[in-house]
């Protein structure tokens, strides 16, 4: 019998390295035996993990090295796994240490078995030269796998993020993990109208001709992919350790995004047909992959499309948002967001009104934002948001004298 989470559960447990294509099929079951019973789990693609671990697919292997355990019970089922890595382009605001992480960690309601976990990863990091380690984090980007789920933990999570139960929250704070930050989404209903103020500043923009949207289209991705390099790079690239996109980069995003993009809810804002505003959103594709039970061979993919094309799918999920610098501050988030409303929510303007239609999704929710960026945290919390989950990155120090810092604020 699968072994219930929330169970004490005092045994002879067994620490085993994955070194074999037969531990790697356990590492990533072990996460459906033990959630699977969860009304609020859906199990991620078994191929999403995989290529987290594959230097083939995974461009982090340049800069860094992982290792993976499994650890079992005295009656031979797993019980738990966690993966350790280093990257050498690791690295947050004020960091004065080499920082390893930890990801992809699993198990069972019992702290003996959870220390075992983190210990053979924090040796495994000192080994290395590593003085501290953050986790749950990914061994890649931040826009997957990052962050303990500790507010949430009742709802089905998005794409590529972590579901966690929420004694898991203890497993990490009783070995001695310090918060160094929050990661709060943000949610709303689409049938609503937002803050007054979004309305008004569209329509002192609106009066500009210079100003003007477009919502993306799949048959001109490489155009769309250009803007999006510009708008990107100039609004994040070289912040918070935010690196330069190549163009050639992003085509190869879209393109592998088009399946299931939705023209309608992605948006572009122009200022003398220079790209200066982004707003990248996607359905949410879990609620599509909930029926595929982590299988995405050629049967599930059509599969997919078949659910796609007769399930509706009613919640969509913010990707990226930004605005060039030097329009920070003049409405034109206002902009974008109004724009794209005219097709979400089927918006229309009429004598200086705005009146909401039959929105083409119900909910919307955001991909999570830093706490430590305040600047952001507002503007989200000014659509009328509510938080819809906090996931937390926990760091430990390996010199238990050395005083803790959380992730500074940004200015």
């Amino acid at each position: 019998m699968p072994v219930k989470p929330g169970l004490s559960y005092i045994c002879v447990m067994q620490l085993v390295e994955v070194t074999n294509e037969k531990l790697a099929k356990e590492f990533i079951e072990v996460n459906a035996l033990l959630h699977h019973a969860n009304p609020a789990y859906i199990r991620p693609l078994d191929k999403d993990i995989r290529e987290v671990f594959d230097p083939k697919k995974n461009k982090t292997f340049r800069n860094g090295e992982v290792n993976r355990w499994m650890l079992y019970g005295d009656n031979g089922k797993p019980i738990g796994r966690i993966a350790a890595f280093t990257n050498k382009k690791y690295k947050n605001k004020g960091d004065d240490i080499p920082v390893g992480g930890i990801g992809f960690f699993d198990c069972i309601d019992n702290q003996e078995a959870a220390d075992m976990l983190f210990d053979v990863a924090k040796h495994w990091l000192m080994q290395r030269g590593m003085e501290a380690m953050d986790g749950p984090i990914n061994f890649g980007e931040r826009d997957r796998w990052w962050g303990l789920t500790v507010k949430g933990n009742d709802i089905p999570p998005l794409y590529g993020m972590n579901f966690h139960p929420a004694y898991y929250q203890q497993l990490f704070e009783n070995y001695g993990f310090k918060n160094f930050f929050n990661q709060i989404c943000f949610a709303l209903k689409a049938k609503y109208k937002l803050q007054q103020k979004f309305y008004d500043r569209h329509a002192e923009c609106d009066k500009d001709p210079n100003y003007r949207s477009e919502n993306i289209k799949k048959n001109k991705l490489e155009k769309y992919a250009k803007d999006f390099t510009i708008v990107y790079n100039k609004a994040w690239a070289g912040h918070g350790g935010m690196k330069q996109l190549e163009e050639r980069v992003v085509i190869k995003m879209f393109r592998s995004m088009k399946p299931v993009m939705d023209e309608r809810i992605s948006w572009f804002v122009y200022y003398k047909d220079e790209p200066i505003g982004i707003w990248l959103n996607l359905p949410d594709l879990n609620q599509w992959f909930k029926y595929l039970d982590g299988k995405f061979s050629l049967f599930h993919k059509l599969k997919f499309l078949y659910l796609k094309s007769t399930k509706k799918n009613n919640k969509f999920t913010g990707l990226v948002f930004g605005i060039v610098p030097e329009f920070q501050g003049r409405g034109v988030d206002s902009y974008i967001i109004i724009e794209g409303c005219r097709l979400i929510q089927h918006l229309t303007i009429e004598n200086g009104e705005y009146i909401i239609g039959d929105p083409i999704y119900d909910d919307y929710e955001m991909q999570w934002i830093g706490e430590f960026n305040p600047k952001m945290v507002n503007v989200a919390e000014a659509l009328g948001t509510y938080r819809s989950r906090i996931l937390t990155t926990y760091r430990y120090l390996f010199d238990r004298t050395k005083e803790f810092k959380p992730h500074p604020i940004l200015l």
